[in-house]
């Protein structure tokens, strides 16, 4: 009898620790913050962290979302698909709402089919890969900047119709980023009859000499190189181009428009062309987050800080419309519901693109990137 009393206590026990524990589970909203937050690409990954826990912090201190408190979730995928792929097994794992990231879209792709097969929705400041919303096959998949298509047609249409480039050729990096951005390129300036492409070319990401292709873009008398990657090639390129007295223009995209690149290439990045998202600094929203972030973190913003920023308000926006944290409430809520962010008000259309973010042209002059063409 003393010992059917005992396990009785015991099992009483338990249920009130599991009962405690579940109560204080779902106290809480989990939102995972997926990117690369070491490693080469660290720079475009951890504004978006930062952003997070700076809107996580706000939303918490008024209260909570849906009266409970947001915990963010930060795993690191190095902006690697085979390393993204475990990330999101992880926060799947941990039972994630939502997540903001990935910042890469080679790594966004890798991980999307794991959110989509879990019903999580996925929402990116940075991956501008087209097919990732256009092929329709990432339901789950929302994006605060615009698609490569877009950026490629602002580029070019600038090397065409502003600086009257005849010969450009065309370099990238091989993966689903920087290829697609160049393959559009590519389409774009041989649709247009206005320019030949003298040279397409895929180069290895992470090698420390670039000069055989350098003496390529050299032979064929090209007046420009437009470039689809990061800002670690991009930055060797343009220097070992500099040092051979190479003077032909550089054009590049978000991938290099990021302080890091002018910080390695030094005095050989000046003159750079990248085109980027539009200079919203005079927006009241950005100018208050941007001051948010120096206050906590004693620095200037990142690269895609204010995408990032967007992303997390939108997100909680949509989870607070929705009064849900269900996956089917969110994705209404996004494509429904319009937020006031740091790129403008915003909504989502039916293949998850922000309606009405866009690309400007910027040229680093005097150690700084500034817009010249919006």
């Amino acid at each position: 009898m003393k010992k059917i009393k005992l396990l009785i206590a015991i099992f009483t026990i338990i249920v009130l620790i599991l009962g405690m524990s579940c109560e204080k589970q779902e106290k809480v909203i989990k939102i995972g913050v997926a990117g690369a937050h070491s490693g080469d690409l660290a720079s475009y990954g951890l504004p978006t962290v930062k952003a997070a826990e700076l809107v996580a912090e706000k939303i918490n201190s008024e209260g909570g979302l849906l009266g409970k408190k947001i915990v963010l979730v930060v795993e690191d995928d190095v902006c690697k698909p085979e390393v993204a792929a475990n990330t999101a097994s992880k926060l799947v794992g941990e039972k994630v709402a939502a997540v903001i990231g990935h910042i890469c879209s080679g790594a966004t792709k890798s991980a999307l089919g794991i959110y989509k097969d879990e019903n999580i929705v996925c929402i990116s400041p940075s991956a501008t890969n087209p097919p990732l919303t256009q092929s329709g096959e990432y339901p789950n998949f929302f994006r605060t900047i615009a698609s490569d298509d877009a950026q490629a047609h602002v580029e070019v249409k600038f090397a065409l119709d502003t600086l009257n480039l005849k010969k450009i050729a065309i370099l990238h990096d091989k993966g689903d980023y920087g290829k697609g951005f160049a393959e559009f390129a590519k389409t774009f300036i041989e649709q247009s009859n206005k320019a030949e492409v003298v040279l397409f070319e895929g180069i290895t990401p992470g090698a420390i000499d670039y000069t055989a292709v350098i003496n390529k873009i050299k032979s064929t008398g090209a007046q420009a190189v437009i470039f689809g990657g990061y800002h670690p090639e991009a930055s060797k390129i343009v220097t070992q181009m500099r040092k051979k007295k190479m003077d032909t223009l550089f054009l590049s995209e978000d991938g290099v428009k990021d302080d890091t690149f002018i910080k390695v290439a030094g005095e050989f990045a000046e003159g750079v062309y990248a085109t980027g998202p539009k200079d919203t600094s005079q927006n009241p929203l950005t100018i208050q987050a941007i001051k948010e972030h120096q206050d906590r973190y004693k620095e200037d913003p990142g690269a895609f800080f204010l995408n990032a920023y967007t992303a997390a308000l939108a997100l909680v926006n949509a989870i607070e419309k929705a009064k849900s944290t269900k996956y089917e409430a969110i994705v209404k809520a996004l494509k429904t519901e319009e937020v006031d962010t740091p790129l403008g008000k915003i909504k989502f259309d039916n293949k998850g693109d922000a309606i009405g973010v866009g690309f400007s042209v910027y040229q680093v002059k005097n150690g700084k990137f500034e817009e010249i063409v919006k």
